[in-house]
């Protein structure tokens, strides 16, 4: 999401250089950043306001005079799209324990999947059922229930058996108190459109719980239709917060950081694939950082530590330094790093890595290591000396690749373990990577 706009920053920004800031250059610089904007969808009033508040402080007497005056321009712009989106520091956090959910949208926007994302999210904090209000859309209930399944949140199967969504609401929190739940998630129905039915029936299942958050899940390639639909059920509900799904696709999607400004609800969440793990809760700062091409490592860091423990992290610089990194230790942390989403996806969170970049990252050549490594015995994975010619060929055979692309792994291997020799001579180098969670890799 945002790429074509993170480009087109990137090279206005870019095109900066080391130049000192002027009246002349903001106004050129600002004026194609207001086209880059609105090629993004974002909504006209935001972009004015945004122009208008960015070029305000860039023509003030400190930043003309700065050392590196484009620098805290660049500053100034990453300070102004926080703010369009929420504000550092404004993300939001679930309350732990007891707390109850309303999910609404419109048909399609993924209501269900992110009901169960959510759930799985907040796993840790509190013991969820999940709820089922829709019967209208066939298989609604079915999808819910597999879903539940699939990430061990309860499910309140007795609404597929009942027809009136408010009656079923009603029963489900019996359920839930009875059972043991402290977290309750209801996922309504939605319509291709907004319709006075729709609308009387959510408010009704609004009354008869005191749900904690009431959450409006959005496709956020929708467009600048996005807005008004929020806005009505915003007027209806008093929403909480917004929930933006297919995050991850090459839309404009700039409506969606309109929404915060327009409607006045937060975005709290972000579905970033299909997979019910695959969701984030929305920073603006860091979602800033990642549009100006700065990256996002903190959540890079997170990710990390929720497939890599502190004790393995030191196992790992163990065997860093004392040059004992094998291939069994390689192909272990590759599936770790394939745990954590897409390479490319991965690699868009690091400094300096352009979307023209992350084209350029395939996930197959990933792949094609592991089913290189995976063809080797494990005594091949220890003692790499051994293999010879035909003990190449016979990898190359069994995982279907070339032999060059063999050859062409295992120098790789032996370049980052004389890599590693060298920094095992500097052991505070490793120290950083403790800290994080993340091992040198």
């Amino acid at each position: 999401m945002l790429e074509q706009l993170t480009a087109r920053l990137g090279s206005i920004l870019g095109g900066f250089g080391n130049k000192r800031l002027s009246s002349e250059n903001i106004r050129e610089g600002m004026r194609e950043v207001r086209l880059a904007l609105l090629e993004a969808d974002v909504a006209l009033t935001v972009v004015d306001d945004f122009v208008a508040a960015v070029s305000e402080k860039a023509q003030g007497e400190t930043v003309l005079r700065a050392v590196s005056p484009t620098q805290q321009f660049i500053k100034i712009v990453y300070d102004q799209l926080v703010a369009m989106m929420g504000g550092a520091g404004a993300q939001f956090s679930l309350r732990k324990g007891r707390c109850s959910l309303l999910l609404c949208g419109l048909q399609g926007s993924g209501k269900t999947t992110t009901a169960a994302k959510i759930a799985l999210l907040n796993k840790k904090n509190s013991r969820f059922l999940l709820v089922s209000a829709d019967t209208y859309r066939p298989a609604a209930m079915e999808q819910l229930r597999i879903l539940a399944e699939q990430t061990g949140i309860g499910f309140f199967d007795q609404a597929m058996k009942l027809k009136n969504p408010v009656d079923i609401v009603k029963k489900a929190k019996t359920f839930a108190d009875q059972n043991g739940y402290n977290g309750f998630i209801v996922d309504t129905a939605g319509r291709l459109e907004l319709d006075e039915a729709m609308m009387k029936e959510i408010a009704q299942i609004s009354k008869i719980v005191k749900f904690d958050e009431t959450f409006f899940v959005a496709d956020a390639t929708a467009g600048q239709s996005i807005v008004n639909t929020v806005s009505a059920f915003h007027k209806e509900l008093n929403l909480s917060g917004l929930v933006l799904t297919k995050f991850d696709s090459d839309a404009r999607g700039g409506a969606a950081l309109s929404a915060k400004a327009v409607t006045g609800c937060p975005i709290v969440y972000i579905g970033t694939g299909e997979k019910p793990e695959d969701i984030e809760i929305f920073y603006p700062d860091r979602i800033a950082s990642r549009i100006l091409g700065k990256g996002d490592v903190l959540t890079l860091i997170e990710k990390a530590q929720e497939v890599i423990d502190q004790e393995e992290a030191e196992r790992l610089e163990e065997k860093f330094l004392n040059n004992e990194f094998t291939l069994d230790d390689f192909l272990d942390q590759i599936r770790k790093l394939r745990k954590m989403g897409p390479i490319s996806k991965i690699a868009g969170m690091l400094p300096g890595v352009t979307p023209d970049h992350q084209k350029d990252i395939n996930d197959k050549d990933i792949i094609r290591v592991e089913a290189i490594i995976s063809s080797m015995t494990r005594f091949e994975r220890s003692n790499i000396n051994v293999l010879g010619p035909s003990r190449r060929r016979r990898i190359a055979k069994g995982s279907g690749v070339s032999v060059a692309d063999v050859n062409r792994m295992l120098n790789r291997y032996q370049d980052m373990r004389k890599m590693m020799k060298k920094m095992s001579k500097n052991p505070a180098i490793f120290d950083r990577f403790n800290a994080s969670g993340l091992p040198p890799v």
